[in-house]
Order: C-alpha cells, then structure tokens, then sequence
C-alpha cells in the first residue's frame, strides 16, 4: 500500500501547505493529496487558499512525489474545460506527477456562484458530462460539446503533457462507484467499505487504484490530541449525505453540537500511538485499497506529525 501526505487546506495557508508537502517528500511519504474548498468545514479550521495556486508551487518546490487534488468538483464553481486545462497545466509543471481526482462535490464549497443545489442524480449526470469533455480536450485538437448541462465552444488547449493525468472520481453508493467504474483511472474514498470495491469492479474497476484518506491527531499528550480533533474535525459525523447539502461552517457547527469527543475517539487516532493508526490504515487495505493519505488534524502540528511520520509511522505502516 501506498502511503499518502494530506495538504488540507481547510486548516494552513498557502505558503505552510507548500513547505509542509516539501517535508512530507523529504519524510517519505509515498504522495501527496490536496482537499480544493472554497470554505473551511467550521470556523475553528480557520482557512481555505486556492488549492490550484498551492499545487503549482508545490509542483515547483518539490521533485519526485506524487500529487493529486482530493476532490475537485468540475461542475460549478469551476467549467470542465477549465479544468482540463488546470490539470494540464499541472502536469506539465510536475513533469508528470499529477492525478486529477474529481467529485460531484458539496454545497458548501458551490453554492457561491448562484446556480443552485441539484439533486444528487443530477450532480452525477453533470459530473459524466465534465469528464466526457475533460477527456475529449485532452485529446487534443478543437472541441465542440453541447450537452445537457454544459457547452463548449470551439474550444482547445494549447499546452498538453506527453502523458496524460490520471483521472480518479470520488465514490460514496453504488451510484457513483458506477461511474467511477465506467470513466475512470481510479475510486477515491474516505470509508474503507469493501463493497465500494465491488460495485467498482462491476462497473469496469477491476486492477484500477483505490486511493482512500485517514484523519488522525498525533500529539504526546493524547488529550490534547483528542481536543483539537474534536474542536476541528466533529464535522464528518453526518456522513458524505449530509455533509454534502449543508452550505457554510455554521450549518456544520450546528449539526456536528452533539458530537462529544467520545464519539471521536472511536473513530480518529489520537496522541502517539502508532498501532492505532495502522489498524485505522488495515481496514483500508482489508477493503482492497491500494493507498492511503493521512490527514494530520491541526494546521500548526504538521512538522511534528511529519518528524514522527519520518521515525515511526511509515515503517510501522510499511510492516504491516
């Protein structure tokens, strides 16, 4: 299994993102993911850059691992031709290191252009027809797409790499790991739920990477470990179909005000304990993933969540 560094933006700036995922490389990590939020999911994250502008200059600063943006939604705050030429770009500046990793994304990060919230079915429709014109553009030459959804005019980029992206597509249901089955190179993730894998590989996802993601606190001091996690991360309590409809911090600080820190303790690894966060990592493997990233919780404890990455983890990782 591979072994993942998470760039989150929702908690460090643009330029703590860069020297992190430098430190990260230089640790050992395997690659390197980019969660792309227009918010953070509570206040207490307290940031949310451009993850495209962070992803070049990480590009730029770092020369052998991998990155990937984990997710990008094509659909509304960003046209699909637009992120064709995005993902392009990028890999021509990594000198082919970089996967496009999409999703039908969530409300909170795109409702800010005004066009509504569809239906979950809708969302897939349009996701199919970005990829299709992804694809398409990729291929060089002019374009012309006039879909349900969406329409492209003439339209070409001009600067494409050798080698191609690799394209990945954020699963939750059955739905979904359908189409990932049918358009992409790889599933994305964040449960380690075998039967994703299955619906994945009935859809045409056999042999393809299963790419998923981990939380985790590290701190000597397990409490505040278990602290920090809850204060920033009690968001993911709702699951991906509430977390998806809500529109802004607030509405996750009030769904997530009965999550107590008991409940984070069952589900995220917190303080120094390496073995529980590779049992957290086994239920992936154990459910046919292929990588894992991990997300440090806490914008200003990646440096010592890295060190100990470096002296501990990933080889614990790498045993089992």
């Amino acid at each position: 299994m591979k072994v993942g560094y998470t760039m989150m933006c929702e908690q460090a700036g643009p330029r703590q993102l860069v020297d992190d995922v430098v430190a990260a490389e230089s640790a050992g990590f395997d690659f390197a993911v980019i969660s792309d939020h227009y918010f953070p999911w509570l206040d207490a994250q307290g940031h949310s850059p451009y993850a495209w502008s962070v992803l070049g200059a990480a590009a730029w600063a770092t020369s052998t691992i991998p990155l990937m943006t984990y997710v990008t939604c094509p659909t509304f705050r960003y046209h699909p031709a637009v992120v064709a030429q995005k993902a392009a770009t990028m890999q021509l500046l990594s000198q082919g290191r970089f996967t496009l990793g999409l999703g039908a994304g969530e409300n909170l990060n795109e409702h800010i252009v005004g066009d509504g919230w569809p239906a979950v079915d809708v969302r897939h429709a349009m996701l199919r027809e970005a990829v299709q014109i992804i694809r398409e553009l990729w291929a060089g030459g002019y374009v012309n797409f006039e879909g349900e959804h969406f329409e492209v005019r003439s339209a070409k980029i001009w600067d494409l790499p050798e080698t191609l992206p690799e394209l990945g597509i954020a699963v939750s249901g059955a739905q979904s790991t359908a189409l990932a089955g049918e358009l992409a190179d790889a599933m994305i993730a964040v449960e380690p739920d075998p039967e994703l894998g299955r619906y994945f590989d009935a859809a045409g996802g056999g042999g393809k990477p299963r790419i998923g993601q981990i939380a985790v606190a590290y701190d000597t001091d397990p409490k505040a470990a278990l602290s920090r996690a809850h204060e920033q991360f009690r968001w993911f309590a709702g699951g991906w179909k509430v977390n998806s409809e809500l529109t802004g911090p607030s509405g996750f600080d009030a769904a997530s005000q009965f999550v107590g820190e008991e409940d984070i303790e069952e589900q995220i690894p917190c303080g120094a304990d390496a073995v529980a966060v590779v049992e957290g990592v086994r239920k992936f493997a154990d459910a046919g993933f292929t990588h894992v990233a991990i997300v440090q919780i806490g914008g200003d404890h990646q440096q010592p969540f890295i060190d100990w990455a470096e002296k501990e983890l990933l080889d614990a990782l790498r045993a089992m």
